[in-house]
């Protein structure tokens, strides 16, 4: 008996004015040569015709009904959910008309994730102000993903690329309020989330996390500060009663380099920074952006909207076809799990 075969993957349209449909198109241009795994976008179909004849690419796109639809054409075109625009867009100028389409577009994708017809969600990047300017009332779309959920689930950002997985226990925050918000608590509940995923998600049976001090030479034995004392070693007990493998916090300067690296399957940071520059330093084109602790899966490229660069066909896919790949391995590791 042959086995049943994946079920596709939800990309969203992501800012219409970005170059959110650039990758796209590029991703499924790549789907041969690069084995990007199978998906449908939801979007506006016209846009994306118009958009594949203006930089000269050969996309045929196929609005489909139902998410079944979308393995059986996307050898040939691309197939499309319609989600149509409320103004067409122009590439590099933001319309808040369109917001409430960006908007539905996600809570789409979800609904086909939670509903069984998708096996993931990938989401192209959104323009946090042209939403907020229409009434958006989230941080992001980590945040609004957790509501979407529906469960009450806490999300967790994870940012991966090949040779790294780096867990920021504090996000988007001024680094005066991020270190204000670096509790033993929030520490703890991160290394748990993540635990889990690594288990779940990426078929990790017993998973090695690293955590790194908030302070130079974590804190230099009380030196240069006691927050490695006081606040990050009672969260690596707690993890370690809970049978998870945690480091004691180490020098964030000593923790990315290729030997430290072998010896971890994850990262807990304290703050956004100290995640993201060793990550994007080894990987800029290709990290991704992965959110942990929902009940369905999703990834996202990590970079921007490019409003500068959109519609030119300048934009790499590097980011965009990582992310459709580890969704698609996420989604086969929590099928077994």
């Amino acid at each position: 008996m042959s086995a049943t075969p994946p079920l596709p993957l939800a990309v969203t349209m992501g800012e219409p004015a970005g170059i959110g449909g650039d990758v796209t198109l590029k991703a499924w241009l790549a789907r041969r040569e690069q084995g990007v795994p199978a998906f449908f976008a939801i979007d506006d179909p016209d846009r994306l015709e118009a958009l594949a004849r203006k930089l000269g690419w050969a996309v045929p796109v196929r609005a489909i009904d139902r998410p079944g639809e979308a393995a059986a054409v996307f050898a040939e075109a691309l197939p499309v959910l319609p989600e149509p625009l409320a103004r067409p867009a122009v590439a590099g100028r933001l319309d808040p008309a369109n917001a409430p389409c960006v908007l539905r577009a996600i809570a789409r994708a979800v609904g086909h994730a939670q509903k069984g017809e998708a096996s993931a969600v990938v989401t192209n990047p959104i323009h946090k102000k042209v939403l907020v300017d229409a009434g958006f009332h989230h941080p992001g779309h980590t945040e609004y993903l957790a509501e979407l959920a529906g469960d009450g689930s806490t999300p967790v950002m994870m940012l991966a690329c090949e040779e790294l997985r780096v867990v920021p226990v504090t996000v988007h925050l001024p680094l005066r309020k991020a270190i204000e918000q670096v509790t033993a608590e929030r520490i703890a509940a991160c290394g748990r989330i993540t635990a889990a995923a690594l288990r779940r998600d990426f078929g990790i049976a017993s998973p090695r996390l690293a955590v790194a001090g908030l302070n130079p030479h974590a804190g230099e034995g009380g030196a240069l500060g006691s927050e490695e004392a006081d606040v990050i070693r009672p969260a690596v007990d707690a993890l370690r009663r809970d049978g998870i493998q945690a480091g004691d916090p180490q020098p964030a300067d000593s923790l990315f380099h290729p030997e430290a690296r072998a010896r971890y399957d994850a990262v807990l940071c304290m703050y956004h920074d100290q995640a993201l520059i060793p990550l994007k330093t080894i990987d800029f084109a290709g990290g991704i952006n992965v959110t942990l602790g929902l009940p369905f899966i999703r990834t996202s490229p990590d970079h921007g909207t490019a409003l500068d660069i959109a519609g030119t066909g300048r934009a790499f896919a590097t980011s965009m076809i990582a992310a459709l790949k580890l969704a698609a391995r996420m989604a086969a590791a929590r099928r077994h799990a």
